[in-house]
């Protein structure tokens, strides 16, 4: 997906390819419809950025305090480090925005996948494509109203919080300093409560939206047009309220303020201004001075925000979340009007020209929206990449009747390559109950030294007569990537019982291809080598772990190594990525320890496409990282594995290692392999033990199909996302 970002040392902003989050419990995944900008915080932020470091450092004094004190404890080059290193990186902007649920997290049961919510918060309501929002800082959007009114939501909390604070009964009076976005709001709302508004700002433009939304006055606070509108108004008297909705750096609103505020008024300070109180003034008048934190109370508190803790309404009557739902009332009522706010209207994609624009002055406006493109049948634009996992259909009776232990297995095996003379059949030649009895390959001579190593009672080149002959049991497919999909599909319609090497299939069209046949027969026999997850090592791991109650992270790196020149695994164009080839493995091995199928697939390449980045979401939120990478060291182990979850954490360390660490209540608890393996067992053997298992007593195949076709469609997707930049869902057919 996409989001909108900012470099803070260098000032740069940019549209960047990004994960999608996972929709964890608690909240909801939302695909934006429209994103408004801040025009005076965002905007804020976006100068800052683009000042020198020592403009920065003017601008945050608080943050130079935060290093003054870091260099005092880490010293000076530990301090830069971390200085330099938050500086230098990539931070998200936005803070308000409506959209569409796309995906509803456990424990959440207000909201459906496709209702219509606005949402709120500098790390979840963000100018992205998609965001993932928690429970407290979205709510439904009344019927009627319009997204991209309801875009408002954030702003339009921020401006009620701080009506709040100033307390306003009917028939007052308040000024408003600063007629901005949120200052226009805030007229709005205390006209809607019965107060007499006068507003001041410079721009004559803003001081007349202002009044054409309720503002009984305004002028330039320089002038002497807001000073004579408080005194017809109050009598005199002065206001009952003041609102400090200006920023910058001058100190007149403040001292406005105080001349113009009545004998123990109200200060409420909601925009970001200077603050010099001028002791005598405000002294004198026994000035109220009340500052409002954001959004409502709520706001910066992780229970409330993160893990959905509501405040008693007995208690605190207005959160976040009541002051969101609040104005969003106000605007489907007609008591609030933000169309007359909104500026500009851009599409997303040219959000770093936007705020360029804004920045340099070119575009003058008070509030400015970001529109999303919304879902290809609504627009008749073409959807984003979608790959379908097949429904597994079964018709007829399977085939898998029981056999007797004292009769043989027999297996014939479809190619002798260097895989299955190394990792398989060496398991199979000496196993009581097995009776290797066909090796068919291309070529007689590999046939050949096949049956004389290995023992098989015949060698040929005629699959016909290997699929036609009633005593094979089972059938092993190990060919060429681009042959097993058409090979298991054969032996699948001729009655055998399957295990075909990974991949299953190259093109989905070959996947389909195989489920029609176990339609049209029946036979749904059939197993994939997805053997890592037989590992004893990482059985042993997984049971020591335990059960997990929330969503996990998962990180698989896989140090794959530069092929040798004239692998037939270069040739691509036939025989499919090496990605293709071998992701199945990593893929189904992250499935089987999250004990689910994938919902969605981003990928990422380096040039060339060998060093990718895989990101698989799965429905609990659980998310997992497969860096499958050509250009590492060849010494350093092939793969590492990390699962964390619950204070747990499961490590392995290329099948000669695992290890499991917990914070128990007691103290820490951990467990390590008790011994190095004398070879690295990726779980063959088990495998093929579990496969034959199965073909001896008819009973259940070692992975269930519904599996083997997910991990499948999955690997599939990986192609897919990288042609189109872009997640990919897994859609299951219906």
């Amino acid at each position: 997906m996409k989001q909108v970002v900012q470099n803070y040392k260098s000032g740069e902003l940019a549209v960047l390819d990004v994960p999608v989050p996972g929709c964890k419990p608690g909240g909801v995944l939302v695909r934006t419809a429209y994103s408004l900008i801040s025009t005076g915080t965002e905007l804020m932020k976006v100068s800052e950025a683009g000042m020198s470091m020592l403009g920065k450092a003017r601008s945050r004094p608080d943050q130079v305090a935060k290093v003054m004190q870091s260099v005092a404890t880490n010293g000076v080059p530990a301090t830069y480090r971390k200085v330099m290193g938050k500086l230098d990186s990539y931070t998200p902007l936005g803070y308000s925005l409506c959209g569409v649920v796309e995906q509803v997290g456990a424990g959440v049961d207000d909201v459906k996948v496709g209702d219509l919510v606005a949402c709120a918060g500098n790390e979840h309501a963000l100018h992205a494509e998609l965001n993932w929002v928690p429970k407290n800082l979205y709510t439904p959007v009344p019927d009627g109203l319009a997204p991209r009114h309801a875009a408002f939501g954030t702003v339009g909390s921020i401006a009620m919080q701080g009506v709040r604070q100033g307390e306003p009964q009917l028939g007052e009076v308040a000024l408003v300093i600063g007629l901005g976005l949120i200052g226009q709001l805030v007229v709005q709302l205390l006209t809607a409560a019965g107060v007499r508004v006068v507003g001041a700002d410079p721009d004559p433009t803003r001081c007349e939206l202002a009044e054409r939304l309720g503002a009984a006055a305004c002028g330039d606070p320089a002038s002497t047009a807001v000073e004579a509108a408080v005194a017809e108004l109050t009598g005199g008297h002065g206001v009952d309220q003041v609102f400090l909705a200006a920023g910058g750096g001058s100190n007149q609103p403040v001292e406005l303020a105080a001349r113009l505020c009545r004998d123990r008024g109200r200060v409420v300070d909601i925009g970001k201004c200077r603050l010099d109180l001028p002791w005598n003034a405000y002294y004198e008048k026994e000035l109220d001075v009340r500052f409002s934190r954001s959004y409502g109370p709520g706001r910066y508190d992780p229970a409330y925000e993160l893990e959905g803790r509501d405040y008693p309404i007995g208690y605190v009557r207005w959160t976040e979340r009541r002051n969101l739902a609040c104005f969003l009332d106000l605007l489907a009522r007609g008591s609030v009007d933000v169309e007359p706010l909104v500026s500009h209207v851009a599409d997303f994609d040219d959000a770093v020209e936007t705020y360029q624009s804004l920045k340099d002055g070119d575009l003058k406006a008070v509030a400015v929206l970001f529109r999303y493109p919304e879902q290809a049948e609504e627009q008749g634009e073409s959807a984003a990449p979608e790959v379908s996992v097949p429904e597994v259909r079964r018709t007829g009776t399977a085939v898998a009747p029981a056999r007797s232990a004292k009769t043989p297995v027999r297996l014939a095996f479809v190619g002798a390559g260097n895989y299955a003379t190394s990792m398989l059949l060496p398991h199979l030649d000496r196993r009581d109950g097995v009776e290797l009895s066909t090796v068919v390959t291309t070529t007689a001579l590999s046939a050949a030294n096949a049956q004389r190593k290995f023992g098989f009672a015949e060698a040929t080149t005629d699959l016909d007569a290997v699929l036609g002959d009633k005593s094979i049991d089972a059938v092993f497919v190990v060919t060429r990537h681009s042959s097993h999909a058409e090979l298991t599909r054969r032996a699948l319609l001729a009655g055998k019982t399957v295990f075909v090497e990974k991949p299953l299939a190259l093109t989905e069209d070959e996947l389909a291809g195989v489920l029609a046949a176990v339609e049209e027969s029946g036979n749904d026999r059939l197993q994939v080598g997805f053997n890592r997850r037989f590992a004893p090592l990482l059985q042993e791991a997984r049971k020591r772990f335990g059960a997990r109650t929330g969503p996990a992270s998962l990180r698989y790196l896989v140090n794959a190594g530069k092929l040798q020149h004239g692998s037939w695994y270069l040739q691509q164009g036939a025989e499919g990525s090496r990605f293709a080839g071998e992701g199945g493995h990593f893929i189904d091995t992250a499935s089987w320890l999250l004990d689910a199928d994938p919902v969605s697939v981003y990928a990422t390449a380096a040039p060339g496409n060998e060093d990718l980045q895989v990101v698989l979401r799965y429905p609990d939120g659980s998310t997992a990282t497969i860096s499958y990478v050509t250009t590492g060291a060849a010494g350093f182990p092939k793969e590492t594995l990390d699962l964390i979850a619950d204070g747990k954490v499961l490590r392995l360390d290329d099948f000669v290692r695992a290890s499991v660490y917990s914070d128990g209540t007691v103290g820490r608890k951990q467990w390590v392999s008790s011994r190095l393996p004398k070879a690295r067992d990726k779980g063959q053997n088990a495998e093929l033990a579990a496969f034959i298992k199965a073909v001896r007593t008819g009973g259940p195949m070692p992975v269930p199909l519904e599996s083997l076709v997910a991990t499948t469609s999955a690997t599939l997707a990986v192609q897919a996302g990288l042609a189109g930049g872009a997640p990919v869902t897994l859609a299951r057919a219906r």
